[in-house]
């Protein structure tokens, strides 16, 4: 049985599934599989995403899957009413708007706040020592790492001022969530443990 991670692009869509695992599988009884399907973008992934899920939830295939995860960056999207002002509030209102519009009990919507990219930052020594000094101070806490200058663009500054080279999303994030440890990320990311215990929860429903 599997999960389907819908993502909205090649980042996430290289790196989430074999990161999520290396936390799911050692606490279930056999492994569970996570496919990543990725879109173009947050406004593909916003206009598909209904049609998409209900694909795999009510398709023939539905009962090889133990539920359909929505991945989005809370930075970006500029969908959320102007009254969400704060990280927590755009979560939980983005939250329940997905799953309201998917409407299928299997299905369940997350954010990385305020970017995919945060998680790495919650282990400084993946970074190559120059980039690493200058992040010092910095990311106690990688979530609060905010919509002003988000993770991505945090380390893309650092890469040019320390390195004189850009910090390339899709490679480099390969490289870099291949080592993170997820334990290590989700104490630190408290957004990213709810996602980590919600697919563990429904993957033990299923029976694994």
């Amino acid at each position: 049985m599997k999960f389907i991670l819908l993502v909205e692009g090649k980042t996430e869509r290289d790196s989430a599934a074999s990161f999520l695992k290396r936390r799911l599988d050692p606490q279930l009884k056999r492994p569970v599989g996570v496919q990543t399907v990725s879109f173009d973008g947050y406004a593909d992934w916003i206009r598909k995403l209904e049609t998409k899920a209900r694909m795999y939830l009510d398709g023939p295939k539905r009962d090889e899957i133990v539920g359909v995860i929505g991945l989005l960056d809370l930075h970006g999207p500029d969908f959320f009413p102007e009254d969400k002002k704060t990280a927590e509030e755009k979560f939980l209102w983005g939250k329940e708007y997905f799953e309201k519009k998917v409407d299928r009990e299997r299905f369940r919507m997350f954010f990385a706040v305020h970017e995919f990219e945060a998680w790495l930052l919650s282990l400084p020594d993946l970074f190559p020592s120059d980039v690493r000094n200058a992040l010092v101070n910095k990311i106690a806490y990688p979530e609060r790492v905010n919509f002003d200058e988000p993770p991505a663009k945090l380390l893309d500054r650092i890469y040019r001022k320390v390195s004189n080279r850009n910090y390339k999303k899709t490679t480099y994030g390969k490289q870099l969530f291949a080592k993170l440890d997820p334990e290590i990320a989700a104490q630190k990311c408290p957004y990213l443990k709810l996602l980590f215990d919600e697919m563990l929860l429904m993957a033990k429903t299923a029976g694994l």
